[in-house]
């Protein structure tokens, strides 16, 4: 019960309460019991006429609900709530393979991506430190760690396309530049909790295995042993297509590994084959990332309408029985 009330011990008070209601149970039988020991009917019925008001019990029976949800109240009531990270480190890491010139996506896999990060970062809570990393055959650090996300926004306008996937190297871009500031800010133990963004629509090329030293499977396994998620994005369709040296070549989507990777490094994995898609998939990282349940005192509600019912009960007393009850 701790859990729930700072303070559990206040609600013995309730036991008081009870008594109370008890009390007044007693004091209105007993005080039928002296009406009845008249022997003169024609005066009992003076005394206490048959037509009782029928409500002339409902201002003490507020009084008491009053006093219950005022009792609740001293005890400390606590409750979850979801308020905006102070402190977090955030990766975007976003493929910039070949395949991203794609159009299946309108107007390309990579306009998309651009404008839909962009948005991201606008909606990220202040206090988020958010950088960027792209990748190809090699994974490049566009943006270390900042709370000025308009860096990132800026750099994500300048992604440039390149040839082949190796998105174990992303990953292993993306744990550096987190350790790297995690050391500075007093080691891992001090530091904020981070997260990787993992934006991707292909199949990785370099290595040829995705268990390989330097493949996805091997850095998302990296990832989870840094206690940090990594979440995947398939951003795509399974029928897009790019034109290179003049030949269409398939560039579908690949579900399945990056749905392996985002639950390797404990994360979550989504899919998006447009622009909207894309955005609610990062609305839905955001509220996941950017905020926090923290549990703390939710005594308001209670103290509020123990005070409304105890003023109600007396406004009731007044008016039905002329009288405070």
């Amino acid at each position: 019960m701790s859990s729930f009330f700072s303070n559990p011990w206040y609600l013995l008070f309730i036991l008081v309460v009870i008594g109370l209601g008890v009390f007044y149970a007693y004091i209105i039988r007993a005080r039928k019991q002296r009406a009845y020991r008249f022997a003169n009917l024609d005066l009992l019925n003076k005394v206490a006429p048959p037509k009782r008001n029928r409500f002339e019990h409902v201002p003490i029976a507020v009084l008491l609900v009053a006093l219950v949800l005022l009792t609740v109240a001293m005890a400390g009531p606590q409750a979850d709530r979801k308020v905006p990270r102070n402190k977090a480190t955030v990766m975007l890491v976003i493929d910039v393979s070949r395949s991203m010139n794609s159009t299946d996506v309108a107007p390309t896999r990579i306009k998309a991506a651009q404008a839909a990060a962009k948005k991201f970062a606008d909606d990220l809570t202040d206090g988020i430190n958010l950088g960027l990393i792209s990748f190809a055959g090699t994974a490049s650090t566009l943006v270390s760690p900042t709370p000025d996300h308009n860096a990132t926004k800026v750099a994500i306008d300048k992604l440039q396309l390149a040839d082949k996937t190796a998105t174990g190297e992303g990953i292993f871009a993306a744990i550096q530049q987190i350790k790297t500031l995690n050391a500075v800010l007093g080691g891992d133990a001090a530091a904020p909790p981070a997260h990787i963004v993992m934006m991707s629509d292909g199949k990785q090329t370099v290595p040829d295995s995705l268990d390989d030293p330097r493949g996805g499977f091997t850095a998302a396994r990296k990832a989870a042993e840094e206690k940090i998620p990594v979440s995947t994005i398939s951003f795509g369709t399974l029928t897009g297509t790019v034109t290179l040296e003049g030949e269409q070549i398939p560039v579908p989507v690949d579900d399945a590994s990056l749905k392996k990777i985002a639950s390797l490094a404990h994360g979550s994995f989504f899919t998006a084959s447009s622009l909207d898609e894309l955005n609610q998939v990062y609305a839905d990282l955001q509220k996941k990332i950017g905020y926090e349940i923290r549990r703390g005192d939710n005594s308001r509600p209670w103290l509020i309408w123990g005070s409304l019912l105890a003023v109600l009960s007396a406004a009731l007393a007044l008016t039905l029985n002329r009288r405070l009850p």
